[in-house]
């Protein structure tokens, strides 16, 4: 039975949080909504349950709603250690979302916050997000399309969010040791601070502060990206140490990985930019203007690609890999503005390029058939959802990571055992692309 729930506000973010579980020895799965959750068989099976209320950019009310609902639906599977799983660079209405959880709790319920991530060199100092060396407001989240962050002060981002007291633990308490923190957690709710946000820059302080937590046995939702979570469940004797769960190295064996490339950052453009160097990956570029007007329109552009994919993966000589992508190739759309024009509601024409990359992987591996695909690869929570929405999947079995924030499941459903992996768009080096496709290749022979 599982004891471990979270709720996350996008899907990578449940998978995020649900592989540093997984790699700790608890078997994991993350759902894609709570009806999903509350539907499965075998629940039983499980150590941990995670619900993505794919909630970050929906406005407060429903924001509030969705994580509400989530949060009933875990409670009703017995749960007992919560955690609401936050983005690595606080995109979203976090502070609503805490209210959400804790009003279904008692009064004594303590929201204890820990945005660090030093995994992925996400870090807090003095209450200031600081990502890989960059103020969070000097990095590209600060212009995202639907959920930009300009507040870079968290207790000040979270106070404007949340109808409770926001209190703060400095960095030079945590450095102190596990004593220090206690205290200092203590004299936060003395003052009546209900969420404690807590600095952090080592995964030791994160360990510290989890520490400290179970010692003040408080009744608390554990609010971060991953790791505070992960440390809460191996110091309550939940989990074991985290290790890598690779497979054995692997040959190809004439199969192919399919890709579907929803983010649009720099950081994406370049690692597949650098996956397309090798000539055995091929890309194939998705004119999203179709996709956005839908209808026949959509269907032409998307059986264009289906096609030609196709023809590539039964020919003489089948690609390693192949990518689908609809804004790495020319100027990029201003999709606020293509929503304007055609007066749809916000973020409908992100949702329909997002589907219609879905439609392909759906329509290439239903006509390929599964033995010729080693896995899926996906760019964006968006993206990930619309392949699997396609698909017919609403729950991942997650395994691993190929680095922290890149994480490798199996879907469930017709598809069951599918190696898949989900990327942020602002997650990894270079060569990441390259890793994602080798790894996928060692998944398919497990």
């Amino acid at each position: 039975m599982p004891l471990i729930g979270a709720v996350a506000d996008d899907l990578t973010g449940a998978t995020t949080t649900g592989v540093l579980l997984a790699r700790s020895k608890a078997r994991t799965a993350v759902f894609f909504n709570e009806e999903a959750a509350e539907n499965a068989k075998e629940i039983e099976e499980l150590d941990a349950v995670l619900i993505s209320s794919n909630s970050r950019a929906l406005p407060e009310s429903e924001a509030y709603a969705k994580v509400k609902s989530a949060t009933i639906a875990l409670k009703k599977m017995g749960i007992r250690y919560f955690s609401k799983r936050i983005d690595t660079t606080l995109r979203g209405s976090i502070g609503i979302e805490i209210d959400a959880i804790l009003d279904q709790f008692s009064c004594d319920m303590v929201a204890v916050v820990v945005p660090a991530m030093p995994q992925s060199r996400r870090i807090l100092v003095g209450g200031y997000s600081v990502i890989d060396g960059v103020a969070l407001i000097n990095t590209p989240v600060a212009q995202d399309v639907r959920t930009p962050v300009r507040e870079n002060y968290i207790p000040r981002l979270l106070g404007i969010q949340t109808r409770r007291k926001v209190g703060l633990v400095t960095l030079d308490k945590v450095l102190e040791g596990k004593d220090s923190i206690q205290e200092a957690l203590q004299k936060k709710r003395d003052e009546k601070c209900q969420v404690i946000i807590v600095d952090g820059i080592t995964l030791e302080d994160v360990d510290n502060i989890a520490q400290a937590c179970i010692e003040l046995k408080w009744n608390i939702v554990a609010v971060d990206p991953g790791p505070f979570t992960a440390k809460l469940a191996y110091r309550r004797g939940q989990t074991q140490e985290e290790e890598p769960n690779l497979p054995p190295e692997a040959r190809e064996t004439g199969k192919t990985v399919l890709i579907a490339a929803g983010s649009a950052t720099p950081i994406t453009k370049k690692q597949m930019e650098v996956l397309c160097e090798d000539t055995r990956h091929v890309r194939i570029s998705v004119d999203p203007n179709p996709l956005i007007e839908g209808g026949n329109t959509a269907l032409d552009e998307v059986f264009k690609a289906v096609n030609k994919a196709v023809e590539l993966i039964e020919g003489d000589e089948q690609p390693r890999a192949v990518l689908f992508e609809t804004a790495l190739h020319k100027k990029l759309l201003n999709l606020e503005k293509e929503d304007e024009k055609r007066g749809y509601a916000g973020g409908m024409s992100a949702n329909r390029i997002n589907a219609g990359l879905g439609t392909i992987i759906s329509q290439v591996l239903e006509q390929v058939g599964r033995k010729k695909v080693a896995g899926l690869y996906t760019t964006g929570g968006d993206t990930m959802v619309n392949v699997c929405y396609q698909l017919g999947v609403e729950c991942i079995e997650v395994i691993d990571y190929v680095i922290p924030q890149t994480d490798v499941g199996r879907l469930s459903g017709k598809y069951a055992g599918l190696p898949i992996v989900g990327k942020g768009g602002l997650t990894g080096n270079n060569n990441t692309a390259c890793d994602i496709v080798e790894r996928l290749f060692r998944e398919a022979a497990r």
